[in-house]
Order: C-alpha cells, then structure tokens, then sequence
C-alpha cells in the first residue's frame, strides 16, 4: 500500500509548535505534500526541516521570501526532483515541487489564490494557463515511461457545488468562479487534462469533505468550508485508491493550520 497526505500547514514554523511536530510523528503516510511553508530550510527547526526516516526536498519562493513554499517528504528516496515547471515567472516562486519515485512522479502544488479585480487574480489565470500545459506533458512522458502521476496540494479552486458549503455567496469569488471551475474542468476531463479528482472518486455525491475552513467566526465548528486540497492523479493510480479522507482536529483548538491534511491509501503499484 502507498499512503500519501497533502496539507497547507499555513506556515511551518507556526505549525511546528501547534502540534505539526507531533502529527508527523504519528502518521503513517509514505510521501507527504507540504504546502504554504513560508519558511527557507535554514529557518526551520532540523527535525522539521529533515527530521529521521525522511528524504525531503524544500522549494521556497526566492523572489517573494516568506511566501508560498512547498515541500516533499518521502521515505524513499526519489530517483530525481524538479523545481517548477518550466515557466520562469513561476519557477522560483515556491509553487511547484515534483519527484520521481519508482513507478510514479509525485508533485507538491500550491496553486495561487486570487482576488477578483486584482493583479492576484490575473497571476492565477497566468498560472493555471500554463500549468496545465505542463499537467499533460507530464502525462504524457510518464506514460511514456510506464508511470502514473499524482499532483497533490492546494488547488484555490473548488470544483463543484458539493465542495463548499456557501457556494452561493462565492459564484463571485475566487476560488469559485466559474472561469476557474472550467479550467479544473478540463483538467479532470478525459479528452482534455486526462486527470481524476481521487477523493471525489472515492466520495461521489457526497458534501466536502472539506479541506479548509476559515479562522473567522464558527467555520470550523460549523463545517462551513471549502475542498480546495486535492489528489489529482492518472486514471491508473486513481484507480488503486481505495481510501480517502480528511484529517479533521477533533476541536477549533486542535487546529495546527487552517487547512487539515488529506489523506488517500493507494494499492501498490505494478
């Protein structure tokens, strides 16, 4: 079995001393998806940066330092790792990580969010232009290579209405326009993209389960949140999930980000 979590952590160092150290210690999970790390390695403490039974690989943002970041942990180590995709706007911008592991290329994405009217919203559209360009040569070269990938992360997208619980009061928003729910559209269309959302796969029909929930008011008490973390994978590897779930604090109070991890167990790989 190959257990794998995604979650934006909301900053590393603050995580750390919440309760991150003590839910990596704990989890089962083969490959963790960091997101939203806003912290270069020198910064971090060594057993978050490289803790024990890890190979890990940080990609901080080096233009906007405290920005953004991502990051792989592994228990094996890759065969190679890449940093960004290929677009020099965003190469050094602590989005994109992605690593070669036997039979699969696993990538850490922390899509950027967006704020309608602004030049934020017009980097994300940038970005999405491009990346999923780069979703299918990599589709395609992994095939190529007898490969399955998987691109876990924070997407800053809810796709459909079962993925957040006020979707009425965000059709104006980003992160739920419908300009973005189209291009995630294409990226889990089979003549498009070619890629399957694993954890509604697993979930169909079902509200959420929700990823993120605001620190503002009751959100989190509530359930009012939104699935913008994602598993999105070849239809081999979606294929051999055969569990998906979000790894929801018990209370408001146990929270160490305010995102929660996402967790899906694949069969093994061929």
């Amino acid at each position: 079995m190959l257990t794998v979590t995604s979650v934006n952590v909301n900053g590393l160092r603050a995580a750390a001393r919440k309760g991150f150290v003590e839910w990596l210690a704990g989890t089962s999970a083969d490959v963790l998806c960091l997101q939203e790390v806003r912290a270069e390695e020198a910064q971090l403490p060594q057993g978050v940066a490289r803790p024990e039974g890890w190979h890990v690989v940080h990609a901080p943002a080096v233009v906007a330092k405290g920005r953004a970041g991502v990051s792989l942990y592994t228990r094996r180590e890759p065969d190679a790792v890449r940093t960004g995709f290929g677009v020099a706007e965003f190469d050094g911008s602590g989005r994109y990580v992605e690593a070669d592991l036997p039979g699969l290329t696993v990538a850490s994405l922390y899509l950027p969010a967006g704020e309608v009217g602004t030049e934020r919203q017009d980097e994300k559209v940038r970005f999405m232009d491009a990346f999923l360009g780069h979703l299918k040569g990599l589709r395609e070269r992994a095939a190529a290579e007898g490969r399955e990938v998987l691109v876990c992360g924070d997407w800053n997208i809810a796709h459909q209405h079962l993925d957040l619980k006020n979707w009425r009061g965000n059709v104006k928003n980003s992160g739920f326009l419908p300009e973005e729910r189209a291009w995630l559209g294409r990226v889990l269309d089979a003549g498009d993209g070619g890629y399957v959302d694993v954890v509604r796969q697993l979930h169909p029909g079902a509200e959420g389960p929700y990823s993120w929930w605001s620190y503002r008011g009751r959100a989190f008490d509530n359930d009012t949140g939104w699935r913008i973390d994602y598993h999105v994978a070849t239809p081999g590897l979606a294929g051999k999930a055969v569990k998906g779930f979000v790894e929801r604090a018990a209370t408001h109070g146990e929270r160490w980000s305010d995102h929660a991890p996402v967790t899906v167990v694949y069969d093994h790989l061929d």
